[in-house]
């Protein structure tokens, strides 16, 4: 079976975790700083500040930027669980609008619309889906005409690039996901970049129990978590990240091929990247009528694939509860029963991709 996902991990990676592990010095320390620095330094960003997972990074992400209890912020319906959770983790309020239907991003034009009808929202926490960037031209002049806080959710976009502008750059910060199925690992970790010092400074007091002096400096000026970054997995995301741009052009090498052996097929539409930016790949989601025909066919014939994501966020149990509907979000909705994705990360060999376009091809939709 081609898996849908595979971290590739060899004896660099091996080294430097084994270097951390004859030091002693195994939790946080100058190597997740080496990796902040670095990572900072690969998007462009002032500063970075490593975290224990994606969904922490969010956390501390609202918060830094100043979302309250209360506080209502304007997100996509179409993403991981985690983007919703973490605006309820700061007793903040979800309040979701449709996303482009070519893209799978949250819509600028119902972005509007929804700022029209609800006049006290806060803030904007739009995810780069895919590796994909966002419509950031009109989303940037909606936030600044709404004056609205910006946090982006880059966890599935390391590489992606609007207008040469990495994404998490455009509004207050912007975080990552290291997760084993992203496009670098660090097995579990995440990473907040920001431009802001301000932001920055909370960043780390909120990550190391509000400690101002930081770590066992028993000085703690907020009320803070345990969101910390060990060494072990900062040595894994070092080498990583060094690798990161070939992982990017063997996943670009791979989606060009599907484009160009799938485009063709009446039954199937392949994804396509908005212009002035860069796709990363994280995801090569193709949508079609009979998808869950097609997994079965492609399971049938040896490929994995995955369905990202078969429901949306308000139609969660947990957000219906709450009184959440997934009524006027009809692309959001139509998208969880269409679409599909197939395996487009490195490891996939040329012999591998031609095995998945001919499945493909035999499958009768």
């Amino acid at each position: 079976m081609i898996p849908i996902a595979k971290p590739i991990i060899d004896e660099v990676e091996k080294r430097r975790v084994m270097e951390v592990l004859d030091s002693g010095m195994l939790s946080i320390g100058v190597v997740v700083k080496e990796f902040e620095e670095k990572f900072a330094r690969y998007t462009g960003a002032k500063y970075a500040v490593a975290v224990s997972s994606g969904t922490t990074a969010l956390h501390v992400a609202l918060l830094s930027a100043g979302v309250k209890p209360g506080d209502k912020v304007l997100t996509t319906p179409f993403s991981f669980v985690a983007t919703a959770n973490s605006i309820l983790y700061c007793g903040a309020v979800p309040v979701f609008c449709d996303i482009e239907e070519e893209s799978f991003n949250i819509d600028p034009v119902k972005i509007r619309e929804t700022l029209e009808k609800e006049k006290d929202i806060k803030a904007l926490l739009i995810v780069h889906l895919y590796g994909h960037p966002c419509e950031m031209d009109e989303i940037m002049k909606i936030v600044e005409e709404y004056n609205l806080i910006l946090v982006e959710d880059a966890a599935q976009a390391h590489g992606c690039y609007y207008k040469g502008i990495h994404v998490g750059n455009f509004g207050k910060s912007g975080i990552f996901s290291f997760y084993p199925t992203k496009n670098m690992t660090t097995g579990e970790g995440g990473m907040v970049i920001t431009n802001d010092e301000e932001t920055y400074i909370m960043l780390k007091l909120l990550r190391e129990h509000g400690d101002v002096a930081g770590i066992q400096g028993y000085q703690h000026k907020v009320l803070g978590y345990n969101f910390r970054m060990t060494n072990l997995e900062a040595a894994i995301g070092l080498g990583q990240l060094e690798k990161l741009p070939r992982f990017n052009a063997g996943r670009k090498e791979n989606a060009d091929y599907y484009r160009a052996n799938l485009s063709d097929l009446p039954w199937l539409v392949c994804p396509k990247t908005r212009e002035n930016a860069t796709h990363c790949f994280h995801q090569f989601t193709l949508k079609t009528e009979n998808r869950d025909g097609l997994v079965q066919h492609l399971k049938d014939n040896g490929v994995g694939s995955k369905v990202y994501y078969p429901i949306t966020i308000p139609e969660q149990t947990m957000y219906k509860d709450m009184g959440y509907s997934a009524e006027d979000l009809p692309v959001a909705r139509e998208m969880t029963r269409r679409v599909i994705s197939i395996p487009v990360h490195p490891a996939v060999t040329a012999e591998d991709r031609e095995k998945i376009v001919t499945a493909i091809k035999s499958f009768n939709p």
